[in-house]
């Protein structure tokens, strides 16, 4: 994922899946196994990390999140909001799956799937947690790999970029009370003072920092920002990474004891994902929005701003809860699942152009 120019006009770099993107969920399953045996074998490092926090917020976490958004958000360009109007019904119909479908359905799946379906197969104390992590997961829309996506699918990158830099404007306000709402729908406590934190440190504070420094860069010269996430891009890795191996140290004798959980936890995320991404789709079809746009509308809605959702559930519930291990298991299955809507996307281009309203 490279930055995108903010030349005029506007011409967004369209990225590819490099090695590193295309092999994320084989790190990231290479990160749970170091996670859990060390967790096993040198528990006290563990411990002592998980205890290192201020107003529950844990700080190793925070300063790894750090590392990983803010690299994304430096890729955002937020001037891109004025052709917004260019596109409206593609970004309309993606904001009402972003906002108004995706987190109410993932809810619903969780209360279906793991508060109904596989409650005897899951620890008691840990359902409601269970499911908080995958309402976490839906309420925050993807930031940085659409813009891989978008490009797998030869999406119009104008419109990528302004429905991305609108998702971001969005859930500086949106996150907080969605999440809430959900929450308390579920019947479970919401630390408000834990997630406005939450909100204050991983997007508002994120998103002034990165745009600032993003300005600066580009005051120097459009070659400065590109140089910066070249280094930053590896970082960001190994801080999710670094991340993970600190969430299974200490979730690692659950696991062990409860191997299934990681498979029905990937049971509603599957189904929300392909849910979303075919509506999408299918809505764009109806309003006659070009297959281009389209097909980037479909992607952006189905996937998961996961790096936000650990951070979050970590500071809300802990390293050792259920929450966080489902927004983990979104991790693990983001690439493999989004790239299987790519190509179904790809597969039913004709049949969309042949149908589209105009």
């Amino acid at each position: 994922m490279t930055a995108t120019s903010t030349a005029a006009p506007l011409q967004p770099t369209r990225p590819a899946l490099g090695t590193v993107e295309r092999y994320l969920s084989l790190w990231v399953a290479s990160s749970i196994a170091v996670g859990i045996a060390l967790g096993q074998l040198v528990p006290a490092p563990f411990h002592a990390l998980g205890r290192a926090t201020i107003a529950q917020v844990n700080l190793p976490v925070a300063g790894l999140v750090w590392l990983m958004i803010v690299p994304m958000l430096l890729k955002i360009d937020l001037g891109a909001l004025g052709q917004v109007r260019s596109q409206w019904r593609g970004i309309g119909v993606t904001l009402f799956i972003n906002w108004a479908v995706k987190p109410f359905s993932m809810a619903a799946l969780g209360w279906l799937f793991i508060g109904y379906v596989f409650r005897p197969y899951l620890a008691a104390g840990q359902i409601d947690s269970y499911i908080a992590g995958l309402i976490l997961l839906a309420a925050a829309p993807c930031t940085a790999m659409v813009f891989v996506w978008s490009n797998l699918l030869d999406g119009e990158p104008h419109f990528t970029l302004s429905q991305v830099a609108l998702n971001d404007s969005i859930m500086i306000i949106a996150f907080a009370p969605l999440v809430g709402l959900l929450l308390g729908l579920s019947s479970i406590t919401v630390p408000w003072a834990t997630l406005l934190l939450s909100v204050t440190l991983y997007i508002v504070i994120p998103v002034i920092v990165a745009q600032l420094w993003r300005r600066w860069l580009l005051a120097r010269r459009e070659a400065a920002l590109s140089g910066v996430l070249r280094v930053l891009g590896p970082v960001s890795l190994v801080a999710l990474l670094a991340t993970l191996v600190l969430l299974f140290g200490l979730q690692g004798e659950q696991i062990i004891a409860q191997p299934l959980v990681i498979l029905l936890l990937a049971v509603p995320i599957l189904i929300q994902v392909y849910f979303n991404a075919g509506l999408a789709y299918w809505l764009n079809r109806q309003c006659g929005v070009s297959f281009n746009v389209a097909g980037p509308s479909a992607l952006i809605g189905a996937s998961n701003f996961f790096e936000l959702a650990v951070a979050t559930a970590i500071g809300l519930f802990g390293f050792q809860s259920g929450a966080a291990l489902a927004t983990v298991v979104g991790v693990l299955i983001e690439v493999p699942v989004m790239l299987s809507v790519v190509h179904l996307v790809q597969r039913s281009r004709r049949w969309y152009e042949r149908g589209a309203r105009t």
